[in-house]
């Protein structure tokens, strides 16, 4: 059992309705507390008008849940939840590079990719790229076993995460979609923003 001081890995999601700006002041929420953010994606949500933030940090649970109570402060924020990788179902894209010359004869690398469900996205004269989505563990993995045949770049994305109990804020996502001119206060009320924020 962890307990609220041990550091471990948090994904961090922040439901907004407006990203301009919200970037910046998020990234002060860590920086203030000299925290790294180890990950950190934005993207369109399953409802129209509403961005998604996912950051992943290591931190005990204390410090990200003062983390989440401020991020919530902020005006935009309609919701933020922290997660223990166990509570998501997450992926990573990497991408690797390759010279041709190296990897061409190669028999033991194309059992390599097999082995890591790696495609080529890319074919040149002089080089190829691969790509492959797992966890950090096993793109980390692949990256090594490929430096002997030739790899020359590689490159990770940022964490996308679905958190596996998440349901019930769609339905609250959904309702804000439809919401009238003058009542974001009472809708986010109706959120939790001034509620005490909970984990799914």
């Amino acid at each position: 059992m962890t307990h609220n001081n041990e550091k471990q890995e948090y994904t961090i999601t922040v439901y907004t309705e407006n990203q301009v700006g919200l970037l910046n002041r998020i990234a002060i929420i860590f920086s203030r507390r000299k925290i790294n953010v180890e990950s950190l994606n934005t993207s369109p949500s399953e409802v129209q008008g509403i961005h998604r933030f996912t950051i992943v940090v290591e931190e005990s649970r204390d410090v990200v849940l003062k983390i989440v109570r401020q991020i919530e402060k902020q005006v935009e924020v309609l919701k933020a939840y922290f997660n223990t990788n166990d509570e998501i179902v997450w992926q990573e894209l990497a991408l690797y590079k390759v010279l041709s010359e190296e990897i061409t004869e190669k028999v033991k690398v194309e059992r390599l990719l097999r082995e890591f469900g790696a495609r080529a996205v890319a074919i040149r004269k002089d080089f190829i790229v691969f790509e492959t989505t797992g966890h950090r563990e096993e793109t980390n993995k692949l990256m090594k076993a490929l430096e002997p045949f030739g790899l020359v770049e590689f490159v990770r994305s940022a964490r996308v995460a679905i958190i596996k109990e998440s349901a019930g804020f769609h339905e609250k996502l959904k309702d804000f979609e439809k919401r009238q001119p003058g009542e974001e206060v009472i809708e986010n009320e109706y959120l939790g923003k001034r509620e005490a924020v909970f984990t799914m």
